[in-house]
């Protein structure tokens, strides 16, 4: 395959070359790549902005993730935690450091990835950065999005008798990630021995090409139903709920047994001797919502093939507890990523 350098075209060119597939989707969007900045017209609406960081060897693994899954995942995890505002994302920035490493078609492999990601959640790239990087890729993303005014949702408002809930299954990139890291190590040891991941395709794709939870969100809003408060799954569903206990002032009770745990997740965790409870309370990386909602739109949740009532909001005082499968209760802990651990 033909390699450019990137330092044939400079930082201009590659700008220029990269940027040249961008359309606009958006009539919002009234300046996009190619001046000093953007600019963005909401129509009255209130903005929402979030910025993630994705560093080489911290968040991504290059020997068993390709770089245009890499680019539509830096992209979705993003908007994410748009979703999670009760928002709709409509604008990304994208800025990267990369060594000289990476030609040209490498990066045109990222971008593909990057631009399949917008065109699937009707979202503008409007600009960015590139750079020299001295140690590895470097990934840093901004998304913008809009919500009716005072519309949007925090981590604040959960209050007692408040339902959980959660969206989709939990555990399952984290047993895509263990599963990986392991056949990354049998090919180190071993290079003829070809990993064969196609029975455990549901738990790698959770890991390579999460998807934003656009659809829970335009359910809730066709419906009316706003929850009271919002988080996207990263760290870990028991950090998350942690964290809008926190925020809110409330305790918990989170039922181990109505937990949402994919099959090929189950399967996986027993054959790594790890509990799928533990999993899905500690993993991270699934980017499902959990959110709380007012006792009085249970039964239209409940319905949902796809949502999962898993405990109630309490006071303060009682703290957050996780009530096991035996109706034993424990303390819960965060024991998800951390960044800086």
């Amino acid at each position: 395959m033909e390699r450019t350098e990137i330092a044939d075209i400079g930082e201009f060119g590659l700008i220029d070359h990269l940027a040249s597939p961008n359309e606009t989707k958006n009539a919002g969007t009234l300046v996009s790549i190619g001046d000093d900045a953007a600019v963005i017209d909401h129509f009255g609406k209130q903005t929402v902005v979030s910025t993630d960081m994705l560093l080489e060897g911290v968040h991504f693994d290059l020997m068993y993730t390709p770089l245009k899954h890499l680019g539509y995942k830096s992209v979705a995890v993003n908007l994410s935690d748009i979703y999670a505002m009760n928002a709709t994302p409509t604008h990304i920035t994208v800025a990267i450091g990369v060594t000289n490493r990476f030609s040209v078609e490498a990066l045109d492999e990222f971008y593909e990835g990057v631009y399949a990601a917008c065109e699937k959640y009707n979202v503008d790239l409007v600009g960015g950065d590139t750079c020299t990087s001295l140690k590895g890729f470097v990934i840093s993303i901004t998304a913008i999005g809009e919500v009716n005014t005072d519309q949007f949702v925090t981590r604040s408002g959960a209050r007692k008798s408040d339902l959980i809930c959660v969206s989709g299954n939990l555990g399952a990139a984290y047993l895509g990630l263990q599963l990986l890291e392991r056949e990354k190590k049998i090919f180190l040891e071993s290079p003829s021995v070809q990993p064969d991941l196609q029975q455990k395709s549901y738990i790698v794709g959770r890991i390579l090409k999460p998807e934003p939870r656009a659809d829970i969100v335009d359910w809730l809003h066709e419906n009316s139903i706003m929850p009271t408060s919002m988080i996207d799954i990263s760290d870990g569903l028991s950090s998350e709920l942690l964290h809008i206990c926190k925020q809110s002032k409330v305790g918990c009770v989170l039922y181990e047994d109505k937990i949402p745990v994919h099959d090929e997740t189950k399967e996986m965790s027993l054959e790594f001797n790890l509990d799928p409870t533990s999993c899905a309370l500690s993993g991270g990386e699934d980017y499902e919502l959990l959110f709380t909602i007012s006792q009085t739109d249970y039964e239209r949740v409940a319905h949902h093939k796809d949502l999962s009532v898993i405990g109630y909001i309490t006071d303060w005082e009682e703290g957050a507890v996780l009530e096991s499968r035996q109706g034993k209760k424990h303390l819960l802990t965060a024991q998800g990523w951390n960044a800086f651990r």
